[in-house]
């Protein structure tokens, strides 16, 4: 599982390093960051660095304001063409409103999620949603072994049929407490607040200082922090 978490963290941290350079631009078309900044840990400056980055990626492909699967596998992969369960869940996580495209708000939201002041309990949820991939509310076997490979794939790393499958034993035989052959939201919670870990790479610690890594933004900013 923590495969899985580390490769939300590589996707957002590629997003960084794919895009970071010539982001200077005084921000344009970002309405009301102060609104977003109530409704995320995020400031007033780090929504407009944040709307920065977005506009690079929502760029790559079609320069429509928005984020497509096509361009969220650009900025992933570098390529349009590469298929990912893991990607494409992702994805779907930070596409709120499924519509197939990703606004700055619904960006900004999930990114908020790994902030470090972010609170565990979204943590834990985000995380959940990973694995509930069928979204019935449990997080079934086959679930995380989907996930567990895919994201295995994604890092080049091939492992044995029967060590994926002691793995995954092993993760049920603690966390399905109740004996029914899924884990549910409570006990994922449980599971997680045992095994702290799980969380490590749900936090970005640079989102603390997204203004300090995009120091430009810090002279640009439209409306002052309060």
């Amino acid at each position: 599982m923590m495969q899985c978490l580390d490769g939300v963290k590589r996707i957002i941290s590629l997003f960084v390093s794919c895009f970071e350079s010539d982001l200077h631009k005084q921000p344009t078309g970002l309405q009301n960051p102060e609104a977003l900044a109530r409704v995320t840990v995020f400031s007033v400056s780090e929504i407009e660095a944040l709307y920065e980055l977005f506009k690079k990626i929502s760029s790559a492909v079609t320069d429509d304001g928005l984020i497509n699967k096509e361009e969220f596998q650009l900025a992933l992969f570098k390529t349009n063409k590469k298929e990912s369960l893991f990607a494409d869940r992702v994805f779907d996580l930070f596409d709120t409103k499924h519509n197939g495209i990703l606004d700055f708000e619904e960006f900004a939201r999930a990114l908020s999620v790994f902030h470090p002041n972010a609170p565990v309990e979204d943590k834990i949820d985000f995380s959940f949603q990973l694995y509930d991939l069928k979204q019935q509310g449990f997080i079934e076997r086959q679930e995380v072994k989907q996930m567990v490979v895919a994201t295995l794939a994604e890092s080049g790393m091939n492992l044995a049929d029967d060590v994926i499958e002691s793995i995954i034993d092993k993760t049920f035989e603690e966390a399905d407490t109740k004996h029914d052959g899924k884990i549910d939201k409570e006990e994922w919670r449980s599971l997680v607040m045992r095994h702290p870990s799980l969380l490590k790479n749900m936090t970005l610690q640079y989102l603390k200082d997204i203004t300090t890594t995009f120091p430009s933004f810090v002279f640009h900013s439209q409306v002052d922090d309060t």
